[in-house]
C-alpha cells in the first residue's frame, strides 16, 4: 500500500499544465480551433530593424570621459558642420555620450510616421538620463536611410554618487524616446505575387499546412495548396482581386485546429514543467526513494584529577548515522492524459528535480513519448 504523502509545497516545485480537458484516459484530448492569423501570416509583411550612431547632449557631467577618443572625435566633426573648427584634443566636456539608436520599422508605415526608439550608451558614460539626442539617421540592412531620429532620452532610472557610497536603479545608461523618430521612406510590400498570397506557418507542421488549405478550400474553392510545412500558396479569386484586404481579413478569420509535436519542457533553474496535453505515456513503473548518510563528529575531554601528574585529553568521537527511506514504487498505466502522471508523480512525493529526472528517465526506456527540451 502507499502512503500519503503531503503534496509538494509551491516552493519546491512550480508544475504548470497545458491540458485542453481533464478527460478520462481513454478519451482523447479535446481540440481546440484558433484563426488562421494566430497561427500564420501573409508571407513579406514583416518589420525591418533600423540603427544609427549619435550623441546624447546635455547631461550633468555623468557622459563620456575625456579618455574616450571617439566619443570627442564625433563632438568635433558635428561642431565642425556647424562652422565651429575645434580638434578632439581640444574637448574637455563630460556632458555628451556616444549612442547607438535602434528602431523596428513596422510594415506599411509611410513617410511622416513616428516610430519609438531605444538609446543605448556605446562609452563609459554613468547615466544619459536627462539628455537629449541630437539628429541621428537611422539606416536599414541595405544601407539606405529610413528614418531620422532626436528627442528627449528618458531612461527610467538613476546612478548618483561615487564609489562605494554610490546608487543606482535600474540601467540608467538606456533609454527609450516614444515617437522619437520620423519615417523619411516608404517601406514597399508585396502582398500579391501574380495573383498568389503565401501564408507562412508560426510553427512549421506538415498537418497544420493541410488543415489551414482545407478551411480556405471549404470556403473559398479550391483556391489553396501547401507548398511545405511552413507555406501554404493561396489563389486569389478574380472578384477579390480588387479587395485584397479585404480576402486577406477573411482568410485570416477562418477556424483552424493546429496540430503541435507533443513536447515537455523542462527549465531546471526555476524547477518549472509544462507539458502539452498531447503527451501520452506506455505503462511503465517508478520508484523513488533514497539513502541517507549522516556523519557527525564531537570531542570528549578528560580533566585529571587535582594535584595529579595526568594531562588533559581530548578524544573525537564520530558518529555514523544511515537512514534508508523506503523506496515508493508507483506503477503508471498507459495514457493520455497528463493529469494521470503528475497526480502519479506527486503520490509518490516527487519533488520539482524528481519530476525531472523521472521524466527523463522515462524518455530513456521509451515509455514517453514526446519531446524533451531543456531552457
Amino acid at each position: 500500500m502507499l502512503k500519503k504523502i503531503q503534496k509538494v509545497t509551491a516552493l519546491a516545485v512550480t508544475l504548470i499544465l497545458v491540458c485542453t480537458s481533464m478527460a478520462p484516459a481513454w478519451a482523447a484530448p479535446a481540440a481546440v480551433s484558433t484563426r488562421i492569423k494566430d497561427v500564420a501570416k501573409v508571407q513579406g509583411v514583416r518589420a525591418n530593424q533600423l540603427v544609427g550612431y549619435g550623441l546624447v547632449v546635455g547631461l550633468a557631467g555623468s557622459g563620456d570621459s575625456t579618455r574616450n577618443i571617439p566619443t570627442m572625435q564625433s563632438i568635433a566633426n558635428m561642431l565642425n558642420d556647424f562652422g565651429v573648427t575645434v580638434t578632439a584634443d581640444q574637448l574637455k566636456s563630460k556632458n555628451v555620450a556616444a549612442v547607438m539608436v535602434t528602431a523596428q520599422l513596422p510594415p506599411f508605415v509611410k513617410s511622416g510616421d513616428n516610430i519609438d526608439i531605444t538609446v543605448s550608451s556605446m562609452g563609459d558614460a554613468k547615466s544619459i538620463a536627462g539628455g537629449t539626442l541630437m539628429q541621428t539617421p537611422l539606416k536599414a540592412g541595405n544601407g539606405q536611410i529610413y528614418a531620422v531620429a532626436q528627442g528627449p532620452v528618458s531612461t527610467g532610472g538613476f546612478s548618483a554618487g561615487r564609489g562605494s557610497n554610490s546608487q543606482q536603479k535600474n540601467f540608467p545608461t538606456v533609454g527609450t524616446t516614444p515617437n522619437g523618430a520620423i519615417v523619411e521612406r516608404d517601406v514597399a510590400v508585396e502582398l500579391s505575387n501574380n495573383g498568389t498570397i503565401n501564408l507562412a506557418l508560426a510553427q512549421p507542421d506538415f498537418t497544420t499546412a493541410s488543415r489551414i488549405s482545407e478551411a480556405i478550400n471549404s470556403q473559398f474553392g479550391l483556391i489553396a495548396r501547401a507548398l511545405d510545412p511552413g507555406t501554404v500558396e493561396v489563389n486569389v479569386p478574380q472578384e477579390y482581386r480588387g479587395e485584397l484586404v479585404s480576402f486577406v481579413a477573411a482568410v485570416e478569420e477562418l477556424p483552424v485546429v493546429p496540430d503541435n509535436v507533443a513536447k515537455v519542457v523542462i527549465n531546471e533553474r526555476t524547477g518549472t514543467i509544462v507539458m502539452g496535453s498531447n503527451v501520452s505515456i506506455d505503462e511503465v513503473a517508478v520508484a523513488q526513494g533514497g539513502l541517507s548518510v549522516k556523519i557527525s563528529k564531537q570531542y570528549n575531554v578528560s580533566q585529571p584529577p587535582p594535584r595529579s601528574d595526568g594531562s588533559t585529553v581530548i578524544t573525537p568521537e564520530t558518529t555514523v548515522d544511515v537512514t534508508e527511506e523506503e523506496a515508493n514504487v508507483m506503477l503508471l498505466p498507459a495514457t493520455s492524459n497528463v493529469g494521470d502522471v503528475v497526480n502519479a508523480l506527486n503520490a509518490i512525493g516527487a519533488t520539482a528535480r524528481d519530476i525531472i529526472a523521472v521524466l527523463q528517465a522515462m524518455k530513456a526506456a521509451g515509455a514517453l513519448h514526446a519531446d524533451l527540451q531543456l531552457i
